[in-house]
């Protein structure tokens, strides 16, 4: 016997096929007699199915029926499914059953296939009762899996659109392209042993509506790669997907849209990949990147009206192993609270820097102490304003035993106000264990160093630690950008008293001067610290007459590195910086402002201010006539000629960063001349990050996520987010807020290949965290953040500390579920 086409409609013959297939009605697994048709009105009869369907035999059922013509793509598909299901170990083999012939849907013996796939259809291709058996079977537990065109089946069934996820947007590329698909998910069977940048042609189709955050996305086509047409809609464009749907397991791929997609190895990888979890052959978490399986929740009440009894302004947050936060404020007050700006007043910017505690056992809020702190000046122009404080907070390595807290702030009391000049410092506290309140008499100063206080801003702040426990302090180079107008930030000649306020060369580009850098370095348990191997000087260096490096500098070249973060189990640092302040690039000075991101494995120079981005340089400028364009600075050669600058003049060369954005857009790029100096033509210039937008932007580094499978919290994030880096904004909206998958490898500057939005987790817009400041996982696995509030250099209601948590379960099938006993055993992340 030969299984034959749906008499209905005309097939072409597949004769090889249909030697191939012809046991499926010998064993009777098609043959059934369909169930007899409802009433009118009536609701059709669901078949009664085994739970789950199929068994340890593993079937597919392959369903290729249509309205219209068939697709040419069938007959390869068949035969490529039909040898997938014999790849890999004899455990994992499964049979195929191939038809055209919906009828199938309303037999009984459904039920002993464990996935259907469906390859084509265009229109209805089932009646209500063929429908209502495909229901029953993914309600019993069944697999199912859509390759291209499935997503124009069924097209007025609310139930098939959300078992297949979208819908193709009215217009479609009809053409073969070659397009770039990044594979974000590194678990999924069916994308694990893909490249992370698969380039491949197909017929790419779009979608009505972006299914991201409603699925589990486990691929994206990269628009900038193909000509998507008008309703190819903006940079996030799945093109493959999971969900646990209706009771059972949804996968689809919009990719297959060519006879010649069957033929490839890494397509059948991926096709094989969506079959092993369909048929309950592997598990696999198609939960991870659904928003709604995400719960934020805000820990923390507005303070009560004039105190600071539940959060200062928000500035930087750690957790400790027992579960408690810690989170700082900056010093700015409430609305209530006075300012000073007069500097003939002793008072000028005293404010109060406050460490505050959560308890996950009470959920109450502790004030464990304030340092009375420099920087509350509230807002106006940049010779008003201030952004120094309380900066930022780490908890010693050993803090569980000793209570050692160390914080990085600038104390009033240090302030010359005659110079405008201060001292910023990172001390060490130590904390009573069982009243969470600061000892602080018991303060062990580190490490201090001079900064200017005349003008604002960028004072940096963030600390973190390596697995050596090595302590990486991040200071701002707090110079002005206005008088470059917005540039380079290299003017050396507006100074008070003696000091420049907006030469950068004499901070971040200074070998000799701590601020502008990323510093390294082995607090001792006496209160001093010592300075781990390869930071990038010494202190000893006898380069151009010696005297002009410090050792402390691990990373120079950054603007605002407000927050960093290490992956201890790579040592990598993570940082981000905010840029200057010009709205678009300049043929004569060079590059608008650009926030970035740098993931870092080695001591050396970020570039600011000579270059950013991917090595594009600024114009240098000097004295008489800091007006005057002078050169470009050669980004792997260069000279610090400030007369500012009192380190070496030949300095590290720049390297390149990892991500940049501007208020164009993200990675700006420009053609470049013999010298390899950009046009810095705004309608010349190259977005090779869409995935960013800028604007009004302040770049808020985040964590590496690091799943712990032993971790018994509720809440933890899952395995998916594992080695993905965070980055996000302090603004909300279109301002960057991912998860990021990096190359592999120690590669200097390279781009993300894959970046996901967390807009829908760590949620935006009103009720959400507007104002993102700091973020960290804690022990527990959830993610604590910062938001700042509504103003600035204050705290208000909205200031807040929220987590949050993940509620989306574990991977499917359950392990009772599975079809291979052997199988049972195994723990799929």
């Amino acid at each position: 016997m030969r299984l034959q086409p749906h008499p209905k409609r005309a097939r072409p013959r597949r004769s090889r096929i249909a030697a191939l297939l012809a046991g499926a009605l010998a064993a009777g697994l098609l043959g059934a007699p369909a169930l007899a048709a409802p009433p009118p009105g009536a609701p059709a009869p669901k078949p009664a199915l085994p739970s789950p369907p199929g068994s340890e035999d593993v079937r597919v059922l392959v369903f290729h029926g249509a309205t219209g013509e068939e697709s040419p793509t069938v007959d390869a598909a068949i035969e490529a499914i039909e040898k997938i299901g014999q790849q890999g170990p004899a455990q994992e083999h499964f049979t195929i059953r191939a038809t055209d012939d919906p009828a199938v849907f309303t037999e009984p013996r459904l039920g002993r296939f464990n996935a259907v796939v469906f390859l084509t259809g265009d229109g209805d291709v089932l009646d209500p009762a063929q429908e209502a058996g495909l229901e029953s079977f993914m309600e019993a537990g069944g697999g199912f899996l859509g390759v291209h065109d499935a997503a124009r089946a069924e097209p007025y069934s609310e139930w098939f659109t959300g078992l297949i996820g979208a819908r193709p947007a009215e217009h479609s590329p009809s053409k073969v392209q070659r397009a770039t698909v990044e594979v974000g998910d590194r678990q999924h069977p069916a994308t694990k042993d893909l490249p992370v940048e698969w380039t491949r042609p197909d017929r790419w189709l779009n979608w009505r509506e972006n299914p991201s955050g409603k699925v589990h996305t486990v691929a994206r086509l990269r628009t900038t790669t193909y000509d998507g047409g008008a309703d190819s809609g903006g940079w996030d464009h799945p093109v493959s997907w999971c969900r646990d749907y209706d009771g059972g397991r949804s996968f689809y791929t919009s990719m297959g849209g060519t006879a010649a997609s069957f033929a490839e190895t890494d397509f059948r990888t991926h096709l094989r990949g969506a079959l092993m979890w369909t048929t309950r052959l592997a598990r696999a978490d198609c939960q991870a990147a659904i928003s709604a399986n995400y719960e934020a929740k805000r820990l923390t009440e507005p303070n009560q009206p004039g105190q600071s009894d539940q959060i200062g302004e928000p500035h930087g947050v750690v957790t400790a192993e027992d579960g408690r936060v810690f989170y700082i404020g900056r010093g700015g007050g409430d609305a209530s609270q006075p300012v000073v700006t007069d500097w003939d007043d002793p008072d000028i910017g005293k404010g109060k820097g406050q460490v505050h505690i959560w308890d996950p056992e009470t959920e109450q809020v502790t004030l464990a102490g304030e340092l009375t702190v420099f920087g509350n000046k509230g807002g106006g122009g940049e010779l008003v304003k201030n952004e120094e404080g309380l900066l930022g907070v780490e908890l010693d390595p050993g803090f569980a035993r000793n209570g050692w807290v160390y914080l990085h702030y600038t104390p009033h009391s240090e302030i010359d106000r005659d110079t405008h000049m201060a001292k910023r410092r990172v001390s060490r506290f130590t904390l009573d264990q069982q009243t969470d309140k600061l000892d602080l008499d018991s303060e062990k100063v580190l490490l201090q160093w001079p900064v200017q206080i005349h003008s604002c801003c960028h004072a940096g702040g963030g600390m973190a630690w390596d697995s050596e426990d090595n302590l990486y302090i991040a200071t701002g180079d707090n110079n002005s950008s206005q008088y470059s107008d917005g540039y380079s930030g290299n003017n050396p000649e507006p100074d008070f008293k003696g000091v420049s306020f907006a030469d950068a060369r004499r901070t971040a580009g200074n070998t000799n001067n701590l601020n502008g850098k990323i510093l390294r370095i082995h607090p001792e348990d006496d209160g001093t610290y010592t300075l781990p191997e390869d930071n990038l000087f010494t202190g000893e260096e006898t380069d151009e007459g010696g005297g002009k490096t410090r050792g402390e500098i691990y990373v120079m070249g950054v603007r605002n590195p407000a927050r960093i973060a290490v992956d201890k189990e790579t040592d990598t640092l993570y940082a981000g910086w905010v840029g200057p302040d010009a709205q678009s690039p300049s043929p004569t000075w060079g590059p608008a402002k650009y926030d970035t991101f740098a993931r870092i494995t080695s001591a050396g120079n970020q570039g600011w201010p000579y270059c950013m981005g991917n090595e594009q340089p600024y114009r240098d400028r000097n004295l008489p006539d800091p007006g005057k364009p002078l050169g470009w600075y050669d980004c792997d050669h260069l000279k610090n000629e400030s007369p500012n600058n009192d380190g070496l003049v030949n300095i590290p060369p720049a390297r390149g960063n990892n991500i940049w954005y501007s208020p164009q857009g993200g990675g700006p790029d420009f053609p470049r001349d013999e010298n390899g100096v950009p046009s810095y033509q705004e309608d010349e210039q190259q977005l090779t990050l869409p995935w960013l937008k800028g604007g009004g932007q302040a770049a808020m580094n985040g964590p590496l996520y690091r799943f712990d499978a032993d971790n018994p919290a509720e809440g933890k994030w899952p395995s998916y987010w594992d080695g993905k880096w965070f980055v996000g904004d302090f603004y909300d909206g279109d301002q960057p807020r991912h998860a990021l998958v990096m190359p592999k490898g120690d590669t200097v500057g390279a781009q993300p290949d894959h970046a996901e939005s967390l807009d829908g987790i760590v949620p935006v817009g009103e009720g959400g965290i507007r104002n993102l400041m700091d973020w960290k996982f804690g022990p527990d696995g959830a993610l604590y953040v910062l938001d700042y509030g509504r103003g600035f250099f204050t705290s208000d209601d909205k200031s807040a500390l929220w987590r949050v948590t993940y509620k989306g379960g574990e991977p499917t099938p359950s392990p009772e579920d599975m079809a291979e006993p052997a199988l049972r055993k195994e723990t799929v992340r």
